[in-house]
């Protein structure tokens, strides 16, 4: 095979699949992996592919983007954030527990699912979710105090932190802007991943609320390792192979 129809392969390879490793394309076209990465550098120069440690990705795929306010998020793949929501039910602990509820539209989504008649105590680092869990009045809320970022309505900062530090709560649903096996779970704020990284060390119980949207996509910094995550729920159009490489991680993948 010439140069050029192998590095036509690997295009169309990357393009299709989303990402390529050198490894598996040094054992497909039987290269070795300077080569493989010699390939990838031309064909990054012309557009085809972003490289990456270790392969290569489509373009675009890892993005520093400006970050949406929570009045966009409530309105994108609701239908899907719904069916999360309601899904993650299936994960509270018994009555006596406790819950923390990560600030975003689709842990809202799992609040506003909660059933009456739980004795759970109930916390969280967002205002629109504090209000949402107060219409529960046969549990215990408690909100975290801190500074409020008004874009997403979520307290962060050094009070959240410390606060959240003191806790150890039965289980934790979190949101999350991206998920990859290479960079976990990632957000483009620091501040927020700050709070989720808090949020996950403090609960015994991780339960991750992610729509497929948000699957082979890599934010700016980095909350939680895959290793840290007991459950990911996300919906039925994730990628097959997606979620063989999340199970193979040891999460329990739930498609709602």
């Amino acid at each position: 095979m010439y140069a050029e129809e192998r590095q036509q392969a690997i295009a169309d390879e990357v393009r299709r699949v989303g990402r390529a490793s050198v490894a598996d394309l040094a054992g497909r076209f039987s290269v070795t992996s300077e080569t493989v990465r010699r390939d990838l550098a031309t064909l990054e120069r012309a557009g085809h592919l972003q490289r990456v440690h270790g392969g290569a990705v489509r373009p675009g795929l890892i993005r520093v983007v400006a970050e949406q306010g929570l009045d966009v998020r409530e309105t994108t793949h609701v239908d899907r954030k719904l069916t999360i929501g309601m899904a993650a039910m299936k994960f509270l602990p018994p009555n006596g527990g406790s819950v923390l509820f990560d600030a975003g539209s689709t842990t809202f989504q799992a609040a506003t699912a909660l059933p009456h008649g739980h004795g759970l105590t109930l916390i969280t680092n967002s205002i629109p979710i504090a209000g949402v869990l107060t219409d529960h009045a046969d549990g215990f809320v408690h909100a975290i105090g801190g500074r409020v970022r008004g874009l997403t309505q979520a307290t962060v900062g050094a009070d959240a932190i410390a606060a959240i530090h003191r806790l150890r709560v039965s289980t934790a649903f979190i949101g999350t802007n991206g998920v990859t096996a290479r960079h976990g779970l990632s957000t483009p704020y620091p501040e927020e991943a700050a709070v989720k990284q808090a949020m996950v060390s403090s609960a015994d119980q991780v339960v991750v609320l992610a729509d497929s949207s948000k699957m082979g996509r890599e934010d700016l910094v980095r909350f939680a390792s895959l290793d840290e995550v007991d459950v990911l729920i996300t919906d039925s159009a994730v990628s097959p192979s997606d979620a063989a490489e999340l199970a193979d991680h040891g999460i329990e993948v739930v498609l709602a």
